[in-house]
Order: structure tokens, then sequence, then C-alpha cells
């Protein structure tokens, strides 16, 4: 049975579940039913055949009607771009991170730059991000930094958000403000 949501969003909104939890969907299915043009700020970047691939089934799969701007790391330049009367799913957080992580930037300062970016955004914005924290403590440096950056920077974002959503399974439950009607 295909689900109906009734457009419910505040000007920052939070996705944010394990990976492949159904997180992107739920986010899309908030931005289509804003009923407003929609923009795709796109962080994923395709160094292999496999990235590349699943980056051209997303694309498919979202259809007709997104504008997509690639900006995996100048996301924060990106937003302060969009017009009012727009809608951004940035998908993902963790992608944007993970960018930065490994392209040795000022990790606050980029965190800094992003949330400010956010706010003053133009258009209401829906950010994905992967919960990372509820797993095994990783047994290597670079994983533990990774895990802790993006502890913080979902913290920030829950924090700056009107409407956090998590998701499992596919299943959305409210974690700040309320559920779309008709999301579950």
């Amino acid at each position: 049975m295909e689900e109906s949501f009734t457009f419910m969003c505040a000007h920052l909104s939070l996705v944010i579940g394990g990976a492949s939890s159904g997180k992107s969907d739920i986010a899309e299915k908030l931005i289509l039913s804003s009923g407003l043009p929609k923009v795709y700020l796109a962080t994923a970047q395709a160094f292999d055949d496999e990235m590349t691939a699943k980056i051209a089934r997303h694309r498919t799969d979202r259809g007709a009607g997104w504008v997509t701007i690639d900006a995996p790391l100048a996301t924060g330049a990106a937003l302060l771009g969009i017009e009012a009367g727009q809608i951004v799913l940035l998908d993902c957080a963790t992608m944007w991170l993970s960018n930065h992580l490994l392209a040795g930037s000022d990790l606050a300062r980029e965190q800094a730059t992003l949330l400010d970016a956010l706010a003053r955004c133009a258009a209401p914005v829906v950010v994905v991000s992967n919960e990372v924290g509820q797993g095994i403590v990783p047994d290597n440096a670079l994983a533990r930094r990774f895990r802790e950056a993006q502890g913080a920077l979902n913290r920030a974002l829950a924090a700056q958000a009107g409407q956090v959503i998590g998701v499992m399974a596919g299943l959305p439950f409210a974690l700040k403000g309320a559920l779309p009607k008709g999301v579950i």
C-alpha cells in the first residue's frame, strides 16, 4: 500500500537511522509531499564502479523533476545558492563528513560552516544522516575519529532541527517534533 504524507517540514528536518534503514526513502517522501520544486544536494563521490552504479540507480529511482547539485565538499556554499520556494534534500551528511575527513579538512570549521549555511538557506532542508553510535567501538583510530565526529555532527544537526525523524527497518518514528500524517 502506498503511503501518503501530509507535508509538515520544519526549516531544517533531520532523518537519521542506520545504513540501509530506509531513511532516504522517508526523506524523499517528505520532499515529494511538499509540492515544492525539488533540489537534491548530493554528497557522494564515485571512486569505483560500485559507487558509480549506486549513484546512477538512485538518480533513476528518484525520477524526473529533481535538480541535482553535486556538492561533496562545498555543501554549505551550495545551500546558500538555493532559492526560496524550493525544498532541498541533502543526502547525506555522513558522506559529506567522510569526504572532509579523508580530505584532511578542519572538521570543526567545516561543521560550523555547514550548520550556518543550513540556518541561512532560503529554502527548507531535509538532511539524511547515519546513526553510527549504536555499534561496537571501532578497532582503529580513523574509524573511532569518524564515529566521534559523526556523533558530534548528528547532535548538532538534531539540536538545530525543528523536526528529527528516526528510521529503523523502514519505519519512521518521531525523535523531535511530530511525524507528518500518513507516515506510519
